[in-house]
């Protein structure tokens, strides 16, 4: 079941990345330690019609991401993950 989940957020994330990045985002790796503002896909379970962006601000990716969690489970619980796509430039 572990590996199933894996695999499709891997799965997800890949499918999300690629178009949000000629969307004015950089997805460098010196981006997701920068402080700003940073998009999420948030993925839920239950279909992808739950699913959502959401911009967030945030000292880093990691923070931002927190923060977007939150927003997410206080929305819906625990079904949700945030997805980094980039920060916004």
């Amino acid at each position: 079941m572990n590996r199933k989940f894996a695999a499709l957020f891997a799965l997800a994330a890949a499918v999300v990345s690629g178009p949000a990045l000629a969307a004015g985002l950089n997805g460098d790796v010196a981006a997701m330690n920068a402080s700003g503002t940073h998009q999420f896909y948030v993925y839920c379970s239950g279909g992808i019609e739950n699913d959502y962006t959401v911009k967030i601000d945030g000292s880093s990716m990691k923070d931002a991401q927190a923060k977007a969690y939150a927003q997410a489970k206080a929305k819906s619980g625990t079904k949700c993950w945030p997805v980094w796509q980039g920060k916004v430039e």
